[in-house]
């Protein structure tokens, strides 16, 4: 049960939308407070919000470098929050895959339209 609390905690966390936006960044590269105000357009007091809700929650850590302070994901709560969506996984993939294969049959469509000489 405690497990699922803590799911439903992370899950609680990542609604926001603004700290979705911060951890896509994030998950690219580490990023300063600085470069995140910049790159979301959000003032500074925001992104600090949204980055010690993060922290608390376990979704980022710091480091000072300098004269900054410099944020990372940390993936054990992203992975528990995998864990707990496997079972549902079943419900999109097959829609993946049948995607996957429509777009292969396009692109060799399209290939063979190419080749053929007038």
């Amino acid at each position: 049960m405690g497990h699922i609390r803590g799911v439903e905690s992370s899950f609680a966390i990542i609604a926001e939308p603004n700290r979705r936006a911060i951890l896509s960044l994030l998950a690219s590269s580490e990023q300063s407070v600085g470069e995140i105000e910049r790159q979301l357009r959000m003032p500074q007091t925001s992104v600090s919000k949204h980055l010690r809700v993060l922290r608390e929650a376990g979704f980022v850590e710091s480091r000072v470098e300098a004269q900054r302070r410099v944020y990372r994901i940390r993936p054990e709560p992203l992975m528990e929050i995998d864990a707990w969506l496997a079972p549902f996984r079943r419900f999109w993939e097959a829609h993946v895959d049948a995607l996957e294969r429509h777009l292969d049959r396009m692109e060799q469509a399209a290939g063979k339209g190419t080749d053929e000489k007038p």
